[in-house]
C-alpha cells in the first residue's frame, strides 16, 4: 500500500487520539482541582516545571494569547493553586508561581500519570518508545 492509502486510517486515528487527549486532559485536570478548568491544566503543569513565570513567558511558552492566560491565570488564582508575587528583578512586574498546595497537587499528579505511563508502556521495546517519540516529533513538525 501507498503512503496515500493510509491517510484515511491516520486522520482517523488522530481525530481518535484527540478525543482521548481532551477526555485525559479533564481528568487530569480534576485530579489536581475539582474546578481547574482543563483548558488552564497546561499552565499549572508549565509552572511546576519551569517555577515562577511572567504572563508573557507563559503564553509565548504555551502558544497562547497573553489575554487568554490571563484569564486562566485569575482562575488558577481563584481556586488557589497559584499566586501573584512581585518580580524580584522588576518592581512594576508580578510573576505567577504555584502555592504550596498547587505545587503538591500537581506533583502528586504528575508522578500517578509518570506510572500510568511506565504501566502503559512496560512491555514495550525501548526502541519501539523512542521510536515513537521521534515519529510524533517529526508529525508535530510537519505544517499540517
Amino acid at each position: 500500500m501507498s503512503a496515500e492509502e493510509y491517510l484515511p486510517a491516520l486522520e482517523e486515528e488522530m481525530r481518535a487520539m484527540g478525543r482521548r487527549t481532551r477526555l485525559r486532559t479533564r481528568e487530569l485536570a480534576r485530579a489536581v482541582h475539582p474546578r481547574l478548568d482543563p483548558t488552564a491544566y497546561p499552565l499549572v503543569v508549565l509552572l511546576s516545571k519551569d517555577g515562577a513565570m511572567r504572563v508573557s513567558a507563559i503564553a509565548a511558552a504555551l502558544s497562547l494569547d497573553k489575554s487568554t492566560v490571563s484569564r486562566q491565570v485569575d482562575a488558577v488564582v481563584r481556586i488557589g493553586l497559584a499566586e501573584r508575587v512581585p518580580d524580584p528583578s522588576d518592581a512594576r512586574a508580578r510573576l505567577v508561581v504555584l502555592t504550596e498546595q498547587g505545587r503538591t497537587k500537581v506533583a502528586a499528579q504528575l508522578a500517578d500519570q509518570a506510572k500510568r505511563w511506565r504501566e502503559a508502556l512496560g512491555g514495550w521495546d525501548p526502541d519501539d518508545v523512542a521510536e515513537l517519540t521521534r515519529l510524533l516529533h517529526r508529525l508535530g513538525e510537519a505544517d499540517l
